[in-house]
């Protein structure tokens, strides 16, 4: 059985979902779920489904990310994770904190990679004219927001879309997509994953299941 941590810096919906996503037959449990930030409320959650926590505030750290992510690493070590997956971690990890975990770091990602890397990822598909959006999840690599794609789903960009209408219907998509990835990548199968928006239907050779 794989052990996964799950880093987050806010509410947790994605880590929430994950969490009550490994029952079963699935091949990995959540072993725990740290936060950057020490009032996150996803903190909460992950306390009321019995998870391990820890915080590793960032603040007291600034200007030294080394010290920061040696913290976190520390942190992390005690619950032998097989697997991280980040889960709306709000902070840039450098190269040397992903070697720790080469390979076994996941992350999802609200565009449709390799758009759009970085922050108001929603906002710079509407201004761009884009017809869909959607999320994605990788390996993380030493890259921000690079690294294999284990998984991408789409939405449609609708007339008079707002960031925050769009920034929904992208999440409702993140909590089906990021769950199927990672039993898949815990189970040894990096095949990707497509998963079609709500309205469309797969394409010839697509795996939707």
């Amino acid at each position: 059985m794989k052990r996964v941590a799950i880093l987050i810096s806010g509410g947790g919906s994605n880590m929430e979902t994950l969490s009550r996503s490994m029952t079963g037959d699935h091949p990995a449990r959540p072993a725990l779920v740290l936060s950057n930030v020490p009032d996150a409320g996803g903190l909460v959650k992950a306390r009321a489904m019995g998870i391990s926590t820890e915080v590793v505030d960032h603040r007291p750290f600034k200007g030294d990310r080394p010290a920061f992510e040696a913290a976190l690493a520390k942190a992390i070590a005690p619950y032998t994770p097989d697997i991280i997956c980040l889960a709306g971690f709000m902070r840039i990890l450098t190269p040397e904190f992903v070697g720790l975990w080469q390979g076994r770091m996941l992350n999802i990602h609200p565009s449709l990679l390799p758009k759009y890397r970085g922050l108001n990822t929603h906002q710079r598909a509407i201004d761009a004219g884009d017809h869909e959006a959607g999320c994605t999840v990788h390996v993380v690599t030493g890259d921000l927001d690079d690294g294999p794609i284990l998984g991408q789903a789409r939405v449609a960009v609708l007339p008079g879309d707002s960031t925050e209408t769009l920034a929904a219907r992208v999440l409702e998509m993140e909590h089906r997509l990021y769950p199927e990835v990672l039993r898949r990548f815990a189970a040894g199968d990096n095949t990707p994953v497509c998963l079609p928006g709500p309205d469309e239907r797969p394409k010839t050779g697509e795996r939707s299941d």
